[in-house]
């Protein structure tokens, strides 16, 4: 397939074929949008929706039906956390059905009216909560919340009865484990630090993606490969198309993935452990197995709508099959074979690793290797894939040149005829 040639020629022809396909991008607004427009705005769109990272003051309402100081305690207790606030007091589990329905509040906390009487008589005592599910961040601060006053409260009344003689002893009965969490990596508890590394670095294959199927499409639907066959036949091969192609895409992407894995987390303030130098020795294979990948792909789309009807369809598999928010323990092995074919698997765990855990490049080292191995066979793949579209853009070519030639010949038989 690969045949020698002067390196001087070999370089003309890669720079040449740089050069076509930077014009062609250029003059292209839809390329031109998903390679600049949609990088440079959708991660800031995507990051200011998690940039609260986490909820605070969902309103909530109380019925209390037990009307004694055990069951304000709770809810002084329960409305002094930052995550939730008392906002509404109801009569009954009706009316305030009524003001969740309304979307005045996100949840409901009801106490029994047994609800003292159930403690002073070292009984189980119950407290009720009802949330709006539509929305899982207020349901977690509103659980949550009751669950940690619930634990301190009923640690409180287990002291008198603990029959401990100092305070020490009252500890403890009560708390023989003490437990501190400390958050190691996610300092914030936020879904922000959790999700959006892997959101970032997806967003660079899936514009990637795009941005090759849609040049790939135009130029199916003008037909321009048959501009390639006297490109592939005066320079003699199929690896200067591929490697002046890439190089357009590469240097692109070069600027944006700076850009989105370095400006975007600082502009806000999401926490970020990158070294530079480990950075880049995972971009550089990662975005080379990106290109190539498309490249291959890249013979599936006829049409320019095509490629992003598959690349929206994809998106969430591709997101999942990382293992960023579904367990990657928790995927069946024929799921995990299937990941390793996508760049975005390796490049996810690998870059949340050394953004948001600090890792090395040795601590990665099998994503960087997966990711040099899916370069080389997405390059290999992508030769074979150009080698077949330009063999048969040139028997189009000479089928077209013929069937011109024909019908010149038969036009002059018909002249001469008529003579």
């Amino acid at each position: 397939m690969f045949k020698r040639i002067n390196p001087i020629d070999l370089i003309t022809s890669i720079f040449y074929i740089w050069w076509l396909e930077m014009k062609n991008t250029i003059k292209d607004e839809g390329v031109l949008i998903f390679f600049i427009v949609v990088p440079l705005l959708y991660p800031l769109l995507y990051s200011w929706i998690y940039n609260n990272e986490v909820v605070r003051n969902v309103p909530v309402v109380v019925v209390d039906k037990s009307h004694t100081a055990s069951s304000r305690q709770f809810i002084t207790q329960f409305d002094a956390s930052p995550d939730v606030r008392t906002a509404y007091f109801a009569n009954s589990v009706a009316e305030a059905k009524q003001i969740v329905e309304a979307q005045k509040a996100n949840g409901i906390l009801y106490f029994p009216e047994d609800y003292e009487r159930s403690l002073y008589r070292g009984e189980q005592a119950h407290v009720s909560i009802f949330c709006d599910m539509s929305l899982m961040l207020t349901y977690k601060a509103i659980y949550q919340t009751a669950m940690l006053t619930s634990l301190n409260l009923n640690k409180n009344i287990q002291k008198p009865k603990s029959f401990s003689f100092t305070q020490r002893d009252e500890e403890l009965n009560t708390e023989p484990i003490h437990v501190e969490e400390h958050a190691i990596f996610n300092t914030t508890g936020g879904y922000g630090n959790a999700i959006l590394p892997g959101v970032l670095i997806l967003i660079i294959q899936q514009t990637l993606l795009l941005g090759i199927g849609l040049s790939a499409g135009t130029a199916r639907e003008n037909n321009r490969y048959q501009d390639l066959v006297p490109i592939s036949k005066h320079y003699n091969g199929i690896l200067k198309i591929v490697l002046g192609k890439s190089m357009c895409y590469f240097m692109i992407y070069c600027v944006i993935t700076a850009y989105i894995t370095l400006a975007v987390p600082r502009i806000y303030s999401f926490t970020s452990f990158v070294h530079p130098t480990d950075l880049i020795a995972l971009m550089v294979p990662y975005l080379l197995a990106v290109i190539f990948f498309g490249m291959t792909l890249s013979c599936l789309v006829r049409y320019r709508e095509n490629i992003i009807l598959l690349v929206v369809f994809t998106s969430v598999p591709f997101l999942f099959l990382t293992g960023l928010s579904w367990p990657q323990s928790n995927i069946s092995g024929i799921w995990q074979g299937f990941s390793w074919l996508i760049p975005s698997t390796f490049g996810v765990r690998g870059f949340l690793r050394i953004s948001s855990m600090g890792a090395s490049l040795p601590d990665i080292e099998p994503e960087y290797q997966a990711l040099w191995i899916q370069t080389i066979v997405y390059f290999i793949i992508t030769c074979l894939v150009y080698r077949y579209q330009i063999i048969n853009a040139r028997k189009h070519a000479i089928a077209h040149i013929n069937g011109i030639q024909e019908k010149i010949r038969n036009e002059r038989q018909k002249r001469l005829a008529e003579s």
